[in-house]
């Protein structure tokens, strides 16, 4: 029987703009965790120190300076939030996240984290997409450089034969029906899921 008292739903937009990216990782920092767990940070930090042995490098790391004052310039828009960085945080990983829950002992940090970990899905997806999409637009520029480049020299070049001049052509030909399929694919990927998806 599930006994948890029902949390205040978060909005995976709200969640979003509380995670950043340090040293090629999506993490949450532990001040804006505190607030949404309700604790002080600094019983937050306590928990992880009684606990530090659950906590490696991929779970958990403290910024430097550079990246302490970077963010301070960027995200630290109020003076009151400025006035209150003088610590440098600790950036939690999604395997760190998911690993506080344990620590804190606290039914809210348990619900809390279920909807960050969907937030954390909803980004690797938005992600995952736009690369896909990205992918495609670096193979249609290819396709297209070739595709000129191949009609330079049957436009350009006039000592080539018959048989060579065919052959070009056809490859000409091929790489402009690659690059109808490769257009197909790109606006596929770009459309949204629509449905339900079964998993083999």
């Amino acid at each position: 029987m599930n006994n948890l008292q029902p949390v205040q739903p978060i909005s995976v937009d709200n969640i979003k703009t509380k995670i950043y990216e340090f040293r090629g990782q999506k993490v949450m920092l532990d001040r804006d965790l505190a607030a949404l767990y309700q604790v002080e940070t600094k019983r937050l930090n306590e928990a992880v120190k009684r606990n530090i042995l659950r906590f490696p490098a991929d779970f958990m790391f403290q910024l430097n300076d550079s990246e302490f004052q970077n963010w301070k310039s960027q995200f630290a828009t109020s003076n009151s939030i400025k006035m209150g960085a003088r610590k440098k945080p600790y950036a939690f990983t999604e395997l760190g996240i998911a690993m506080l829950s344990s620590v804190l002992s606290s039914e809210i940090a348990i619900q809390v984290n279920i909807q960050i970990m969907r937030a954390f899905v909803t980004i690797k997806k938005s992600l995952t997409s736009k690369e896909i999409v990205l992918k495609f637009e670096n193979i249609d520029l290819r396709f297209q450089s070739l595709h000129e480049y191949l009609e330079n020299i049957l436009t350009t070049q006039n000592d080539i034969n018959d048989d060579t001049a065919a052959q070009l052509e056809l490859i000409n030909q091929t790489l402009a029906e690659l690059q109808a399929e490769n257009t197909i694919r790109k606006e596929f990927a770009e459309r949204k899921p629509v449905g339900f998806k079964i998993e083999k």
